[in-house]
């Protein structure tokens, strides 16, 4: 059979299981704790409170002088917060405690007057209103109804004379404001009339709105005059062609074919000229008349060229042939003095309206930024007028107030002598003392019982300690304390008479013991318990398990309970089977199968008696061969031939045998009995065994060799063990076995 490695519990699991282990000693450290703190809580003086209510209004100062308003307006501190709270803690001040102790003259043991800080008033907001609650506790309830309306009388008093010289203050701070407020709304009227003044403003969007006009206006005339201007370009251009003459040129015969003295000695040039060309055809060049002709063609034309020269303003030479011109060119050379007249006019039109148009453009432009400035102008004019004209409205306001005698404070419930005492806050904390220390301390004190507690408190420690195979988990059982010997008798024949395998052959012995459950409860959790174990028995080991030593590390752990209950149910189960009671030196097994221990194994071993005539039958499957007679020195019956060889021929009549021997701790018996047999069961009991005693058992069985089969946990509290090992549930049937009280009546399976 393998062997099952169970998960880790948690630390939360394991500290619950030990608090079940020890919650009697956490009841009791509890319960003491408790009657202490009911001691303490008896000893307290009686307590009564005295309670009044204030009612708070906005604070008309802050609103007259609009000065400081998220500080001192209880109307505006709503918005972020509750404003109580900070007339609360004024209510609560030193000045005003001062002033309740003075009035009513409190003083303490030695007759001195309270310290402030002595006097203890609860002063809280009541949520959601504009009411503060007061508070007093006292042993008298006269006295703390006195403190409370004292209290609050002498906070409604100094909250009116504070108002009083709030609102002079408030008159002065007003008065300078006005000065002030004055001072700059004269500033601000000047700057505004400078500005017009200076960028002769009267209304700005109806001039913007005539300067787009304007504009619009200009760029029609604009393109009509440059229109004109291209088709004037266009015919000087073409007269300029049609006189092959410069501008320069056409300009120059233009003036001059208009002076008269210029073209009359042109008519003479010409004359001479005619006529010089008529001699040269008469006569040779050197001819009088032909040298006459010439010096005064020479003549005149010198003449023209001065007239010519005075007429531009030049001194530049003019070809005679450009002043030799027919009717034609002269006219075209007008037209193009004419055009280039027009053209100039033009131009000079276009660029004074372009002139006027970036004028219009410019002013235009800065428009906005006049707007702009206009405009801060104008709103800082009228944010001076409405701060002025406001703080008239709140001189007006404040004069009034001076008349005033209210504050923003009255009493609206005035304290009254308090008839039933309270509970103190120093008695809930006795009480919840009580109740946490005593938790606390118990659980502590259950902790470190557990921890200086060196026994194997459950079945996953004692299965962690001895490594070995976990093959029966046996549940705690009680018995009843007082049974009738008629009862027993009874409750025996029942039983056997219910079944076959023990009613065929007469009980030897007036009683069993109900300890041996499994002989006449079958329907019992003991009884599947032990079946279970059977049924680990056939899978432990590979080669077949007959002779059985059952042992313990030490005494009171079980091991002869458990061995009489394996042998009764493998019998049960129709094998033959010996119960060898081992323990020489405290048998038990004739106590619990109401045998006479005058013959048993000892006397058999030594050769005193048959086997024969030492045995007894219990059932026709069942054989108990008990201790016998106590020898000087058990253990050198034990590891002897004799024992051996009765093993070897024990093993050939019996199926199963299983040797009852006494606790490993102290003796060697069930080690050396160990080697002979096929295996040994080791029972454990939860809180029994210790860590010392289990290594020592540990080490012995580690160093006799001997097959161990697993570990029977034995009267396992089943509550406090993990759940991981067993569920729960109901018995089958619903109930238990007449005669017998299972814990708890649970239903296990192991896992």
């Amino acid at each position: 059979m393998e062997t099952k490695n169970y998960p880790q519990e948690i630390d939360v699991q394991q500290y619950w299981l030990v608090l079940k282990r020890r919650w009697p000693i956490l009841a009791a450290v509890f319960l003491a704790s408790l009657g202490a703190s009911g001691l303490a809580i008896r000893s307290q003086s009686p307590e009564y409170q005295a309670t009044g209510m204030l009612l708070f209004k906005s604070d008309r100062i802050s609103s007259l002088t609009k000065v400081g308003e998220k500080i001192g307006d209880l109307e505006s501190l709503m918005r972020e917060g509750n404003p109580l709270e900070t007339q609360a803690v004024i209510v609560n001040s030193q000045p005003i405690l001062k002033e309740v102790i003075n009035t009513l003259q409190l003083k303490n043991k030695q007759g001195n007057l309270l310290d402030p800080e002595s006097l203890k008033i609860k002063v809280e907001p009541i949520v959601s209103t504009d009411v503060l609650k007061v508070s007093f506790t006292s042993e008298k309830p006269e006295l703390a109804a006195s403190v409370v309306n004292t209290l609050m009388k002498s906070y409604v008093a100094n909250n009116i004379q504070s108002n009083r010289v709030q609102v002079v203050a408030a008159g002065e701070f007003i008065q300078k404001q006005l000065l002030t407020s004055r001072q700059e709304l004269e500033r601000a009227s000047e700057a505004v009339r400078q500005f017009k003044n200076q960028y002769k403003i009267i209304e700005l969007p109806e001039e913007a709105s005539a300067a787009i006009k304007n504009i619009a206006k200009l760029d029609e005339e604009l393109n009509q005059a440059r229109a004109t201007l291209a088709d004037v370009n266009a015919q000087q251009a073409k007269v300029a062609t049609q006189l092959n003459l410069s501008q320069k040129q056409a300009i120059e015969v233009a003036s001059l074919s208009q002076m008269s003295g210029v073209q009359d000695l042109l008519a003479e040039l010409q004359k001479v000229q005619s006529k010089l060309a008529s001699e040269q055809a008469r006569y040779t060049s050197n001819h009088p008349s032909i040298a006459y002709l010439k010096n005064q063609e020479a003549t005149l034309t010198s003449l023209l060229q001065r007239r010519t020269q005075q007429s531009l303003g030049t001194q530049r030479n003019v070809p005679v042939s450009n002043l030799q011109m027919g009717k034609l060119k002269e006219d075209l050379a007008s037209d193009y003095v004419k055009f280039q007249s027009q053209s100039q006019g033009l131009g000079k039109k276009i660029q004074a309206l372009s002139n006027i148009k970036k004028t219009y453009q410019q002013r235009l432009a800065i428009l906005p930024n006049l707007e702009k400035t206009q405009g801060d102008l104008e709103r800082r004019l009228t944010v001076a007028q409405t701060d002025y004209q406001n703080l008239v409205t709140r001189q007006q306001e404040i004069e009034v107030a001076e008349k005033q005698t209210i504050g923003n404070a009255r009493i609206i419930q005035p304290a009254e002598v308090p008839k039933k005492r309270i509970i103190s806050k120093m008695t809930i904390l006795l009480a919840a003392g009580g109740v946490f220390v005593g938790f606390l301390f118990g659980t502590a004190i259950a902790f470190f019982v557990d921890l200086i507690d060196r026994s194997l408190k459950t079945v996953k420690e004692i299965e962690s300690f001895f490594g070995y195979t976990l093959i029966g988990l046996i549940p705690k059982f009680e018995t009843p304390k007082f049974e009738s010997k008629t009862s027993k008798f009874e409750r025996k024949n029942s039983q056997f008479e219910s079944n076959s395998k023990f009613a065929s052959i007469p009980l030897i012995g007036d009683r069993v013991s109900s300890r041996v459950i499994v002989a006449y409860s079958p329907r019992t959790v003991i009884h599947e318990a032990y079946q279970m174990l059977q049924a680990n028995l056939k899978f432990i080991s590979h080669k077949e398990v007959r002779t059985i030593v059952v042992t313990s590390s030490v005494p009171g752990e079980g091991k002869s309970e458990v061995s009489a209950n394996l042998a009764a149910i493998i019998a049960n189960s129709g094998r033959k089977v010996l119960l060898v009671d081992a323990d020489m030196r405290q048998p038990s097994q004739h106590h619990l199968w109401g045998f006479i221990n005058s013959v048993g194994l000892s006397n058999v071993i030594v050769g005193q008696d048959e086997f024969s005539e030492a045995v007894q039958q219990v059932t026709e499957n069942l054989s108990i061969l008990t201790g016998g007679v106590q020898p000087p020195n058990p253990s050198s019956l034990i590891d002897s031939e004799g024992m051996a060889s009765l093993i070897k021929k024990l093993s050939q009549t019996y199926d199963y045998i299983i040797f009852d021997t006494p606790p490993l701790v102290g003796t060697a018996d069930a080690a050396v009995l160990g080697k002979m047999v096929d295996g040994v069961l080791l029972v454990a009991r939860p809180g029994v065994v210790e860590n010392s005693t289990a290594t020592a058992a540990k080490s012995l069985l580690q160093r006799s060799e001997a097959n161990i089969l697993g570990v029977i946990a034995n009267a396992v509290n089943i509550k406090h063990e993990p759940d991981s090992y067993f569920y729960y549930s109901y018995p089958r049937g619903g109930q238990n076995t007449s005669g017998i009280a299972i814990k708890g009546n649970e239903q296990w399976v192991q896992k």
